[in-house]
Order: C-alpha cells, then sequence, then structure tokens
C-alpha cells in the first residue's frame, strides 16, 4: 500500500528525542512521501534540511497567517514563541528556494486563535497567493473560522493547485472547494472526528489527501500524532466509501500526483 503524509510539521520539538525513527516508522509502515510543512524563518529553513537529510521527506515553506501578528503567544498555546520578522524578506527567500519545495504552505487566514489584525491577515495571505502563483507550486491552505473568505480570495485568484489542510468550515464550502477541483487533506482524527467523516461522505475521493498534522490530530486522544497514523485515515475513507483500502491508497496518491508533481 503506498501511503503519503502531505501536511505534518517534522520540526516540532515533541519530534527531538525520536525523530530518525518516526521517520523510519512511517517509510516501514509503507509511507512514500511526507510533505513537512514550514511556518516561519525558522521553521523553513529547519524543513529544508530535513528535506535533505530524508529521502521520503518533502518540503512546503511558508508563513502562518498568525505568525506576523505577535512575538510571543501564552504558555500551554499550541504556537511556539516565535521572533518578529519582516514577511516580505522570508518571502523572496522562499522563492529563492522554489527549486527544493512542492507547495507554498502553510499559509492562510486564522481567525480563531487572534482576533485582531485580520486585515494583516488578508494582505499576507494574498502575498501568499501571488508567490504560489509566480512559482507555479500548489499552495497549502490554514483557515479557521475564515473558511468562506479564504475560498473567496482563492477564487477570485483563479488558483488552480490548492489544499486545503485540515478543513473546518461548512460541509457546503468543502463540496465547492472540490467542484473547484481543489483537494482536502483528511487526518487520522477521523476515526473520531463526524465533521471529517461528513466531508469524506460528501466529497469524491478523487479531491482526497490524507496528512497527520503531526505532531496534532492522532486517531487518540491526547496521541502524539505521526506520519505512520496516515494509514488509519485511509481504512476510515475505505469504510465510509464502502471501498478497498488498497484502492483508495492508490487513488489518493494519484491524487498526490496530480497535485504536486
Amino acid at each position: 500500500m503506498r501511503l503519503l503524509d502531505v501536511h505534518l510539521h517534522l520540526d516540532h520539538p515533541l519530534f527531538d528525542k525520536d525523530r530518525d525513527d518516526v521517520v523510519k516508522r512511517a517509510v516501514d509502515s509503507g509511507v512514500k512521501v511526507m510533505v513537512t510543512n514550514g511556518i516561519n524563518p525558522r521553521t523553513n529553513r529547519i524543513s529544508l534540511k530535513y528535506g535533505e537529510v530524508y529521502d521520503e521527506v518533502k518540503v512546503a515553506l511558508g508563513i502562518y497567517p498568525t505568525e506576523v501578528l505577535v512575538a510571543e503567544v501564552e504558555e500551554g498555546s499550541q504556537r511556539e514563541v516565535v521572533e518578529k520578522f519582516d514577511e516580505d524578506e522570508e518571502i523572496a527567500f522562499i522563492e529563492s528556494q522554489k527549486d527544493k519545495i512542492v507547495a507554498v504552505g502553510e499559509c492562510g487566514m486564522d481567525f480563531y486563535w487572534i482576533q485582531e489584525g485580520k486585515d494583516k491577515q488578508r494582505v499576507l495571505f494574498q502575498k501568499m497567493i501571488d508567490l504560489a502563483k509566480r512559482i507555479e507550486k500548489p499552495i497549502i491552505v490554514h483557515t479557521r473560522k475564515a473558511e468562506l473568505e479564504c475560498v473567496e480570495m482563492l477564487e477570485k485568484n483563479e488558483m488552480n493547485k490548492v489544499l486545503l489542510h485540515c478543513f473546518g468550515g461548512r460541509l457546503h464550502l468543502a463540496k465547492r472547494a472540490a467542484d473547484n477541483g481543489w483537494y482536502l487533506s483528511i487526518p487520522p482524527s477521523i476515526v473520531r472526528s463526524s465533521h471529517f467523516q461528513r466531508i469524506v461522505e460528501e466529497v469524491n475521493v478523487s479531491n482526497l489527501l490524507t496528512e497527520t498534522d503531526a505532531p496534532y490530530l492522532a486517531p487518540g486522544k491526547d496521541q502524539r500524532n505521526e506520519p505512520t497514523f496516515v494509514s488509519e485515515t485511509v481504512k476510515k475513507i475505505a469504510e465510509i466509501k464502502k471501498m478497498d483500502a488498497n484502492e483508495v491508497a492508490d487513488i489518493i496518491f494519484m491524487n498526490y500526483q496530480r497535485l504536486f508533481l
């Protein structure tokens, strides 16, 4: 079975003690591709390093929507403490690395974690869209409590190669994205998430991909996620679609090739 994880954060500190083992477990379980996503200057450069170290790891470079808004966040938040940086300089850096990456991302808009700075997020997302068009790469989009606006911006810019990662929007927006020819990536938490299960029920398998968002969104609550768990996503999609798991895995792999290659 050919498996893939189109969105994870291999740089996360939760992998510091066993990163090599995490990658090996994934490869041994049939994961052929892992796309690690950067979110700021530090993680973008670390991601590039992992793309050189591990044959199966591909790289996406981006700017997370809230990274330019804060210098630090409260202890216990999902977001790390970050240093302020010049977004235009980082976009120029990403463009300079275009031959080493498979996508622009993670980027998008998030009105959940921080309520202020929405206009700044819109400006940044437009810059990331422009970058993806300029270097002719797919865009990996994070959107939370801004799903409709993100979809409208992508449509306005006539974006074709779009991956909506871990899409939390309403079902009609997921179907609208699929009708646009875009892709939605489903995490292993589908085994306990009725939202992701409904998306899979309604969206054609030809518009689906598998991700982990590791170390988040594991199949088990309070469990550290890792790429090998994409097999759980494939099994659940196959169950919902009443298809053979190997057939689902093959279709999803072909979806990856259409989007990224």
